[in-house]
């Protein structure tokens, strides 16, 4: 197999695709929210929800590949489901989603008390503001998720057992 094969099929269509992008939909959604209908952010929640549960499958499933005792199998897919949902959920879901919603808030506000720029001006700066901001929070945001979970649920699983990081 050549070294091109070899790196196709070891490619994570979830992790090394333009796939991924699909888990930044609900920061691009909190980012335009002071421009667009409430139901258009929720939508891309579901974008980044639905990602988030097939990535966990996804791992659940190569999990269960890796040959194995069969005792072990169910609780290695289990593991690496669980492990990938909730880090999933937490790091492209959860916390960016409530950080730029809360750097969008509140720089709309100062916008709204410290100039008098039109509404318009003040919710495309705010817009843009949320843009610029998801590629500097996503990696120390990934890494928090890191050590809190390293720091808390993967202490439970068993030590031979534990999923690699996603």
């Amino acid at each position: 197999m050549s070294e091109q094969q070899r790196q196709g099929a070891e490619r994570d269509l979830y992790r090394d695709t333009w796939v991924r992008y699909l888990g930044y939909a609900n920061e691009v959604g909190e980012a335009f929210r002071s421009l667009v209908p409430a139901a258009v952010v929720w939508l891309s929640y579901g974008v980044s929800s639905s990602y988030v549960l097939a990535d966990a499958i996804d791992k659940g499933k190569k999990a269960g590949e890796v040959p194995s005792p069969e005792a072990g199998r169910n609780t290695r897919m289990a593991l690496a489901v669980v492990d990938t949902f909730v880090w999933q959920s937490l790091a492209s879901v959860a916390i960016p989603g409530f950080t730029i919603n809360r750097l969008c808030a509140a720089s709309l506000y100062v916008l709204g008390t410290m100039t008098h720029w039109p509404p318009t001006v003040r919710k495309w700066t705010t817009t843009t503001l949320g843009l610029l901001a998801i590629p500097v929070i996503i990696h120390p945001i990934d890494r928090s998720v890191d050590f809190l979970l390293d720091s808390s649920l993967r202490k439970l699983y068993p030590s031979v057992e534990k999923p690699s990081t996603p």
